[in-house]
């Protein structure tokens, strides 16, 4: 019944976002290209943290006890995440607004902040692994940091499915 969940989820977010960016080139690339604005990707972003509770309840299955002492060191871990991904959604907006025109001083500099992006997200979790740990089995944690990369994932992919490759 758990995986189920995790796979409907995962369906629906594919099915939301188009496919045309995994087969795009250069030239089928339109300078009127929509990509996504600020308002729509903080809509993306509340809906599936708003279900994150949810998913992560259902698929984790804690105690009562454990509940009581695992949900505020979620919230610890989310508030640390948040900013990461914060950053990162900085990052697509200035992708976003530059891709028709990108340099390669601005294509390095893009690429360099995303690889940081991606090292800080690494050790937030190498963090929470051990604080996790102290609230639930390691077993239990696993399951939830298996959860959790999922959904980050999945809202990663719905943010950015959607934008075009840089023109050459």
């Amino acid at each position: 019944m758990k995986n189920p969940i995790i796979l409907f989820l995962a369906m629906f977010v594919l099915t939301t976002c188009s496919l045309a960016a995994f087969g795009q080139t250069a030239t089928s690339v339109s300078h009127n290209v929509a990509v996504p604005g600020e308002k729509d990707i903080s809509m993306l972003r509340m809906d599936l943290r708003s279900e994150k509770k949810k998913i992560i309840a259902l698929n984790v299955p804690f105690t009562d006890v454990e509940a009581t002492k695992f949900w505020p060191v979620y919230d610890q871990y989310v508030g640390e995440m948040t900013k990461n991904h914060d950053a990162f959604y900085a990052l697509i907006r200035q992708y976003a607004e530059n891709q028709l025109t990108m340099t390669d001083a601005q294509a390095v500099t893009l690429l360099d902040q995303w690889s940081k992006l991606q090292v800080e997200d690494a050790k937030t979790r190498q963090k929470y692994i051990p604080l996790v740990e102290k609230v639930i089995s390691p077993r239990k944690a696993a399951i939830f940091f298996q959860v959790d990369r999922r959904l980050y994932l999945l809202m990663d992919l719905q943010v950015t499915a959607n934008l075009p490759l840089i023109t050459q």
